[in-house]
Order: structure tokens, then C-alpha cells, then sequence
């Protein structure tokens, strides 16, 4: 099943680099989001970002448990981030972590795809399986 809305962040926090070498950074970012439509849910993310000497070339790493409900079931369940962007392009990947879901989303599969418009306004496009 494909669902799709808008989602809001806010407090963007980001922690002094833990690691900074030769022009290359890694830092611990968390941000709060809340998602809307089909999703009804809120959550936390924790990134580790890294940045380079190249301002296009980038990537992050990061969990996130989200809270609420799917289609009016309720559980929770987590989200791994892997992104990478450089001069040519970015890759994002957003799995559901195997296993993770509670509650009435126990058996819950799936990636998300996150959009960013031009105005910066976020979107999400989710594709899952729920079994059970």
C-alpha cells in the first residue's frame, strides 16, 4: 500500500563535530517531525552527518522512531536513513527496520521516499506491507 503527506521539522540541533580531520566532519544532528495524513505520527531523528571540503558532497546516517498511527492503526516502528548527495545527485534510502513495529503495526515492511519542494516544504511517499 502506497500512502503519501506532508511532514513538519523542527528543533534542528545540532552538536559541535565529534571528529574533524583534514576538512571532513562528523557531527550529531536530532530533529523532531511531524508527519500528516495516512501517517498520523510524530518522531525524533538522531543523524551522524558528514560534511567535506566539497559543499555538494555530503551524507548522513540516521535512526527514527516514529509514533502514531497508519491508516488508523496504532504502533510504532523505526526508520534507518542512509543519504549520500554530490555534484552529480543524491541517493536516500528509508527502510523500515525489520522487526521493529508495535502495536497494531507489528509486521509492518516498507521505504519511504522523502521530497523536499522547492518552497522547502517536506513531503513523504510510503510504500508498505503489513502482515497479520
Amino acid at each position: 500500500m502506497i500512502v503519501k503527506g506532508p511532514f513538519d521539522t523542527a528543533n534542528w540541533t545540532a552538536e559541535p563535530p565529534f571528529e574533524e580531520r583534514d576538512g571532513v566532519s562528523l557531527s550529531r544532528v536530532t530533529m523532531d517531525k511531524t508527519f500528516h495524513g495516512d501517517l498520523d505520527a510524530t518522531s525524533t531523528v538522531h543523524l551522524t552527518v558528514v560534511t567535506t571540503p566539497v559543499e555538494e558532497s555530503k551524507a548522513y546516517v540516521a535512526v527514527e522512531r516514529v509514533e502514531g498511527t497508519l491508516n488508523g492503526r496504532a504502533g510504532s516502528f523505526v526508520l534507518q536513513h542512509n543519504a549520500v548527495s554530490e555534484s552529480d545527485g543524491q541517493s536516500l534510502r528509508v527502510t523500515v527496520v525489520p522487526d521493529s513495529a508495535t502495536g497494531e503495526l507489528r509486521g509492518l515492511r516498507g521505504e519511504m521516499d522523502i521530497q523536499v519542494a522547492p518552497d522547502g516544504s517536506h513531503s513523504y511517499v510510503f510504500d508498505y506491507t503489513l502482515e497479520g
